[in-house]
Formats: structure tokens, sequence, C-alpha cells
């Protein structure tokens, strides 16, 4: 069965665009993956685009051989958004080459460890308090980051992560400098966000009750010294771990040294060879892998070197419908699996662009057998919904 076309569909998302990889084949099957723009990689489109010609022939069953092709070609720039594009097309070839097996994808990564994935809800009040035209209702104080814990609660899930946010007059409003909302590129962490952080970890954990986990995502916004200060702020805080990205492996080896929390990081590493100096250093408690960026097949790679460097491995999911399940694939297929992120807070019109739902009972996302990563895109639905021009994170204000 050989590949006979690739074509990227976009469509609207709100605060970004939903990006798909559409490939077809001689023998009728199409293979689909979800890729992403809107997450500092602009041009991915273009890398796809690019190399569609050097995998228009290829057998889909040929995967690891194209990728490696495909790598071949543009070594001299390995990385960035070249590695997603590459991740891209893997992702819609191990989509196909399951359906024309008639199996699902977890069966080509070695069968399915588990049945069903413990979730947390990421995002949570996040969405609600930067997003609150595409995510209501809106939070707008401490009581209602109190309500969304205790809904987190009562809808059967047993955790959940949030972010940091600035609180003036009692309002909330995000702070991420390390993305440059505000500019403010010293990343210094002062006592007023100390306070703030304290106070939202508080009203959250007051909503969800003690059974509840909690996880905190700083993401690139402290360098190591505003990393350690929080970590003393929050260390009498009952955490399930707090998320952290650096460049340095060195430097957040560090900080987990210091830390009286488990540290997750390395959502934005690309490749086997970038986690493992992390690994060496022992850098993190949990390996954070974007599956949907370095493709999956790839991301077992790198599961499978966290694995015998007793790490366990989380994925990095915060796309569309189709994200999601290419996920659950994965984590249903590695062996050092500690838990896996889903927004539940999602679009209106979500649930029109993909043909099937992530099957959630109780806080976990149930295993599906259907073919392929189970879900497709609706190209009506993304025809009804056109992309449009100038979103994520290049297009957030900076004040």
């Amino acid at each position: 069965m050989k590949v006979t076309a690739i074509e990227t569909l976009h469509c609207d998302a709100g605060w970004r665009n939903y990006h798909f990889v559409k490939l077809s084949t001689d023998g009728g099957v199409v293979g689909w993956s979800e890729y992403d723009e809107g997450f500092g990689s602009p041009g991915v489109t273009a890398v796809i685009e690019r190399m569609a010609d050097r995998v228009i022939g290829q057998d889909v069953s040929s995967h690891e051989r194209i990728f490696t092709e495909l790598f071949s070609y543009t070594r001299p720039a390995a990385g960035g958004v070249v590695a997603e594009g590459l991740g891209a097309i893997e992702n819609a070839l191990l989509d196909a080459k399951a359906k024309g097996l008639g199996v699902p994808c977890y069966e080509l990564l070695g069968g399915k460890v588990r049945d069903r994935i413990r979730l947390y809800w990421s995002h949570c009040a996040t969405w609600r308090i930067n997003q609150p035209d595409y995510y209501p209702p809106a939070i707008t104080n401490l009581d209602g980051v109190k309500a969304i814990g205790a809904e987190v609660r009562k809808k059967g899930f047993s955790a959940l992560k949030t972010n940091i946010f600035l609180y003036e007059d009692g309002k909330p409003r995000g702070w991420r400098p390390g993305f440059g909302v505000p500019f403010q590129p010293a990343l210094n962490v002062e006592r007023k966000q100390l306070r703030d952080l304290r106070d939202h970890l508080e009203a959250i954990r007051d909503g969800a009750g003690p059974d509840v986990d909690i996880l905190l995502d700083l993401n690139f916004n402290m360098k190591t010294e505003g990393y350690l200060k929080i970590l003393r702020e929050i260390a009498d805080l009952d955490m399930f771990w707090i998320e952290i990205d650096s460049y340095n492996a060195d430097a957040l080896a560090y900080i987990r040294d210091h830390s009286p929390h488990p540290i997750s990081s390395c959502e934005t590493l690309l490749g086997l060879r970038e986690f493992l100096p992390y690994f060496k250093a022992q850098s993190m408690d949990v390996a954070i892998i974007d599956a949907i960026w370095n493709g999956v097949w790839q991301s077992m790679k790198i599961a499978a070197s966290a694995d015998a460097h007793e790490v366990n491995v989380a994925p990095h999911n915060f796309y569309g419908h189709l994200s999601t399940m290419m996920n659950a694939h994965f984590a249903a297929a590695v062996p050092n699996l500690r838990i896996m992120e889903i927004d539940i807070d999602r679009l209106a019109w979500d649930d029109e662009i993909f043909t099937v739902e992530p099957p959630i009972e109780d806080g976990h996302l149930v295993i599906p057998s259907t073919p392929g990563w189970g879900t497709e895109p609706n190209e009506d639905a993304i025809r009804a919904h056109p992309a449009t021009g100038k979103v994520g994170l290049l297009h957030y204000e900076t004040e």
C-alpha cells in the first residue's frame, strides 16, 4: 500500500488553529495525524509540504525507513519545526498502516499494557481565566478557582494541573513572562508572585478536597533562582509534581535536588538525543514526551531510554481530540507511564471537528479497539470552521 498524496488541512480552534495531515494511499486507506503551529512552532506546514514529494510512492509500512530518509535529507537543520514535520508525517503513516492491517495503532507499538489511562485535567482554571470567550464560565476571582477545583472532583477526576497567576484587586490574570506575556525577559520572581501563587493553589485545593492530586506547571517562566524561590514558598503543600521547562539539564538537576516535590520536564524536547543529557543528569522524576511533535514511533524509543534510567513518562497533550487519541495509543503501549494530560474544557465546536470523542470514564481514558487512532477529522466540519489568521503564541498581547 503506497502513499499517493499528502495534504494539510486547517481549521479554527479559537485562540489557535488545528492542523492535520491527510495521507492518501493507492489502497483507498487514509492516514491522519494532528500537528500544531501555535505553540511556538510557525512553519511546520511548510516543512510537511516540502517533504511530501519524498514520501509519495513509498510503502506506508516502511515508516522507519521513511523517517530515517527524511531525517537524512534535513540533518543539517535537524530539530525544531523540521522535527515536528517529520513527526506529523510519521504519525499519519502509522494510522494508515494500522488501518490497512485492521488493527489499533497500539498493536504496532507492541500491544497495549493497560486498558485504561489515568488522566489529569490540564489547564484547570487556566483556560477559564486566560480565554473566557472560548472556555466559559469565566473565572474572575478565587471563589471561581475554588469552584473549578470542586468541579474536577465531582466529575470524577483524581488529578488536575494549573498555572501561575497574578491577582489584581482579587481578579486573576495570566503571568507568562517566559512566553513574553508580559515581556519581562529577566524572568524574576518577586514576593507578589509568591503570595498570589500560594493563594491560587490553596483555593483550588480547598475546592478539590484532599484526595485530588494537584500539579503545577511553571513552564519557562523563571530562571533557576525563581524556581527555587517558588519551591521553598510551597514546600508544605502536597503537590503531585512541579512542571519546569529548562534547556539546561544540569540546572534542572540542581532544582530537582533542592525540591520537596517531584519534578517533571522535557515537553519541548525533540528526538532522543535531546533527552539523553536530562536522563544522564537525573534532571527530572517524570519525562514529558510530546508524541505529536516527535512522532509516536520515535516517542516509544524515548520512553524506552527513560525506563532504562528509572524514569516514568507522561504525554504532552493539549491539542485536539485526534492528538488525544494518538497520545492514548502511546500511553496504552508504553510500560513506564505515570499519568496522561488532557484538556476537559473544550471549544464549543470541538466535537463537530472529530468523528469520535475520546471515551472517558471515571477520570480515565478507555483505550478503543478500532483500527488506526480511533478518530478522524471531519472534513465537512473543518470547512465549516475555516482557519483564522493571527493566532497562537506569536500573537498574544504582551501587556
